[in-house]
Formats: structure tokens, sequence, C-alpha cells
């Protein structure tokens, strides 16, 4: 068919390989997935292995966006994310804390005042949860199933 793209079969077919499966596989794919080279392993790298491992905790992602809009204290940001229980908001601000992501302000008074605050390190995440959030927007955006989830 002119202009359309070749098939698999016709895509370099070296001389001990059919051009034409007699299976009835139009694109030959099953005879070229045998005679394929095995993909090159790519090893992933370790940083990137952690940053994914961090951010990927539940709800994690979710404290992160939150305070990209600028400190916050524990309640408002129990209520930026309704769905976690004060629990895990304060397990997952420790871990956060450690890692050098989110800073914890204590402000003297009657009462004390908590706000917490992405660091330099976490406000650096800025593009990666932008880039997430406008792919989850086209992509997950007709899965109604994957927003129960959450």
């Amino acid at each position: 068919m002119p202009g359309s793209a070749p098939t698999l079969s016709q895509q370099g077919a070296g001389p001990d390989e059919s051009p034409s499966p007699p299976n009835g596989d139009a694109g030959g794919v099953a005879d070229h997935i045998e005679s394929a080279s095995p993909p090159v392993a790519i090893s992933v790298c370790p940083y990137y292995h952690a940053a994914v491992e961090m951010l990927g905790k539940r709800w994690t992602g979710a404290i992160v966006s939150a305070l990209l809009g600028g400190p916050l204290r524990y309640s408002a940001l129990a209520q930026c994310i309704p769905q976690i229980s004060d629990r895990l908001l304060s397990i997952r601000l420790r871990e956060l804390e450690a890692a050098g992501v989110v800073a914890r302000r204590v402000y003297e008074g009657a009462p004390v005042r908590v706000e917490y605050e992405l660091t330099p390190k976490g406000r650096a995440l800025e593009p990666a949860i932008g880039s997430l959030r406008r792919w989850a927007c086209e992509w997950l955006r007709d899965d109604p199933a994957r927003l129960d989830q959450a």
C-alpha cells in the first residue's frame, strides 16, 4: 500500500527470515520475536531509583505538591489532602524532613504554631511534579477507576 509504514516482515528481513509467515500472522510478529536479538539491558540509576521510591510512597507526592504553593500549617496541609490520616501525614512529613525535602518551622507563642515548607531541595522537585501532573491530566483523565484508588 503506497505511503503506509512497512510491516515487521518488510523491515530488514534477513536471508534466513521468511518475508511472509505461513501461520497467517499478517505482520510476521511471531517469527520476528523469536529471531530478534534480546534487548540491551540498561541499569537503573541508583539516584533515580531512590527518588522514585521516596516520592512514590503513598501521599508523599501529594504533600510535596501541596507545599509547592508555600508554607502550610499541619491542619491546612491535612485539608489539602482530605483522604490522608493524621498518623500517615505525620509519618510522611517526618520522612520528608529527614530527607531534607521539607523543613518544619516552630513559631513560639500561645499557641505554638508549626508550619511546613519545602526546602530548596524540595522546591527543585517543582518541574518534575508539574510534568507528572500534566501527564496524569492527559493520560488518566478517562480512567475514573484510577482516581477512586488514590
